[in-house]
């Protein structure tokens, strides 16, 4: 008993730190992706971090309406992106805490970083926050359901909502990719992700202009050590999306123990598939150009349809 809990304590202190340190490099490899297709050369992949070591360093300014609220919501974010991400795979079949939660519990830990971050941004009463709050908040009532349904469809393929049997099972069906239903699921989900993560062609985590900011909009008016907070949960909650993809849609070649044989080429596995993700979510970027915020919805209203058809589909066959 007692070596099966020191065996889990370091199976979380591994996934945290996969978590963050990952998290800033998966960032690095888009951004440096993004200006090589674009002949730039671009910032180095360590930049990312580099940006949140200066930030953590700083100290903050907080505006003189914000509350307690402006100083606790960061930790709240960040504790509860980290929380989820152990709910979730990465190149090994069960996450560290994958007997505490699911799917679901996954979506509500998201969904509360969201809540608090949107708060935190009225809190200070700037015009800038509350418009980032107010997008934010309409685009996620749109998201949360895309985002159930597109992984409901897999649930009802593998019959259950824990992350690790979803894994086993899909990874025994080869010809999944070419079932309808989970075709729509994948590219339902791959939407959701973009939405999710604020990329091109819904957001522009780039952006310095205040009247398109959605994600951004809501963290003008943090600075220093808090700001650092919110950006690495930013960057976190990316991976997590990109995990919750893999796990989900393409879940061949992961280990069963991180201390198993298979465990370095389960790796190898893990590290091509985020790099080919960020790639590709690069090459979308400088494909195309950022939708007006009105017809957001409409591409999110897109992935919910799809992900309905999938789950009608299912139900169906």
């Amino acid at each position: 008993m007692l070596e099966q809990m020191i065996q889990m304590a370091g199976w979380i202190v591994l996934q945290t730190a996969i978590l963050l340190l990952l998290a800033p490099l998966v960032q690095g490899l888009i951004k440096k992706s993004k200006a090589r297709l674009q002949s730039r050369i671009g910032p180095s992949i360590l930049q990312p971090s580099y940006d949140i070591i200066k930030y953590l360093k700083k100290d903050a300014v907080i505006s003189d309406k914000a509350s307690w609220l402006t100083r606790v919501a960061p930790y709240i974010a960040f504790t509860a992106v980290i929380t989820a991400g152990l709910l979730v795979p990465t190149f090994i079949v069960n996450a560290p805490l994958g007997v505490a939660g699911d799917i679901i519990m996954v979506i509500y830990l998201l969904g509360l970083a969201r809540f608090f971050t949107a708060l935190a941004a009225l809190d200070a009463g700037s015009s800038f926050g509350g418009m980032g709050s107010s997008r934010e908040m309409a685009l996620g009532a749109i998201i949360e359901p895309a985002f159930l349904l597109a992984l409901f469809t897999v649930c009802l393929l593998s019959g259950t909502t824990k992350l690790g049997q979803i894994v086993q099972v899909m990874s025994g069906k080869e010809w999944a990719l070419i079932d309808p239903s989970y075709a729509l699921a994948f590219l339902a989900m791959f939407i959701v992700v973009i939405a999710e993560t604020g990329r091109i062609p819904v957001d522009n985590p780039d952006t310095h202009l205040e009247l398109t900011m959605i994600h951004e909009g809501m963290l003008l008016e943090y600075s220093g050590r808090y700001l650092g907070l919110m950006l690495w949960a930013a960057e976190i909650k990316q991976l997590i999306m990109l995990n919750l993809f893999i796990s989900a849609f393409l879940p061949w070649g992961m280990a069963l123990d991180w201390s198993s044989i298979g465990a370095g080429a389960a790796i190898f596995i893990y590290g091509l598939k985020l790099a080919l993700l960020g790639i590709l979510l690069a090459v979308i970027e400088t494909a195309y150009a950022k939708m007006r915020l009105y017809k957001v919805p409409k591409l999110l209203a897109a992935s919910m349809a799809l992900s309905v058809l999938a789950v009608i589909m299912r139900v169906v066959m």
